[in-house]
């Protein structure tokens, strides 16, 4: 009797560890191990790639867009991170004739690229992380790099992403689904966000938010002192609780200064409706615009990678991860709370 009540307790015992285990595995209420994964040294390798002269500007469906889309795969693919599982491969395929159907530009067939963690709790639900890796090409034979526009949330994506697979690996997966979402077209007028929220893989009214990066490897003139900041735009006009998340996160795990100068709805610059967060927006799903603002390389030759700040861009990345984080495993999905 001794020994049958012995190998009773023994199995209780066994049970109750691996139920601690299980639940410790999927406690994701802490980021900061995995945000320090995001580092300036790795963002720097993949932007010298990227904003390479061999990628010849970026431009639309050109052939150095090509080879720097075919550069990210190469690192989701080495992360193990897939694409969708309902796609047929990572490219969203966009016909040139949607891409000059509005204004001919005489752009090429591009594509939208994308890959996929799922959730383990709500995969239905899917947070999107975007920016575009278009720029504008060659002009008068000089190459336009696009260091920091968009370079910078490029990589960025590819480090977040990189970071979610490894918290996965670790046991510590995101709740909801996270689709990193590289468009085309941005600076031709939003087409590949566009063309995306008119044939979303997920449904609109699963998407949760989407955290768009668009140029954060800089500073303004309006910050001459410090790189700790981050225009935050959008976040409150359709959720009360992103906004909340984002100022949460920040405190949490940052403490940057979140500028909000041009999140006023009457700022003469738009900037809310000119990145492709807004055709997220548009259609009533949460969004939110990460930005250092414009300086004197903004669309000019000399956006190079040795004027970007990396501690600048890692922080920054290491802050939309945050945001991210917390949307992908907190109870509830924002509420949109305004029109």
């Amino acid at each position: 009797m001794k020994k049958i009540i012995s190998l009773s307790l023994l199995l209780t015992i066994c049970i109750s560890c691996a139920s601690t285990k299980e639940a410790v595995s999927q406690d994701n209420s802490d980021a900061t191990k995995y945000m320090e994964t995001i580092t300036a040294d790795e963002l720097k390798t993949h932007l010298y790639i990227v904003a390479s002269d061999d990628m010849e500007g970026r431009e639309t469906g050109s052939a150095g867009q090509k080879r720097a889309g075919v550069y990210l795969i190469d690192q989701y693919v080495k992360n193990g991170i897939p694409f969708p599982k309902d796609a047929t491969s990572f490219y969203q395929p966009i016909p040139a004739s949607y891409l000059n159907a509005k204004r001919d530009d005489g752009l090429s067939d591009s594509e939208n690229i994308w890959a996929f963690i799922e959730g383990s709790e709500k995969p239905k639900e899917v947070l999107v992380v975007s920016a575009h890796y278009d720029h504008v090409g060659v002009k008068n034979g000089d190459v336009y790099n696009g260091a920091d526009d968009d370079g910078s949330g490029t990589v960025a994506l590819l480090e977040i992403a990189e970071a979610f697979e490894i918290a996965r690996k670790e046991g510590h997966g995101p709740k909801r689904s996270i689709l990193f979402l590289h468009v085309t077209g941005e600076e031709h007028g939003l087409h590949g966000s566009r063309y995306y929220s008119e044939n979303p893989i997920f449904p609109l009214a699963n998407t949760i938010t989407d955290i768009n990066i668009d140029m954060i490897g800089r500073r303004d003139t309006f910050h001459p002192d410090s790189n700790n900041y981050v225009y935050l735009i959008g976040a409150d006009r359709l959720s009360t609780d992103l906004n909340n998340i984002c100022l949460a996160a920040n405190d949490k795990y940052m403490q940057m200064n979140l500028d909000f100068k041009y999140n006023d709805p009457i700022d003469p610059n738009h900037f809310y409706e000119r990145s492709d967060h807004y055709n997220f927006a548009k259609n009533g799903v949460p969004s939110v615009f990460l930005f250092n603002g414009v300086h004197a390389d903004y669309h000019q030759k000399s956006d190079t990678p040795d004027k970007i700040e990396f501690d600048a861009l890692a922080k920054r990345a290491q802050l939309a991860f945050t945001i991210a984080w917390e949307l992908a495993n907190r109870e509830n999905r924002p509420v949109v709370d305004k029109e």
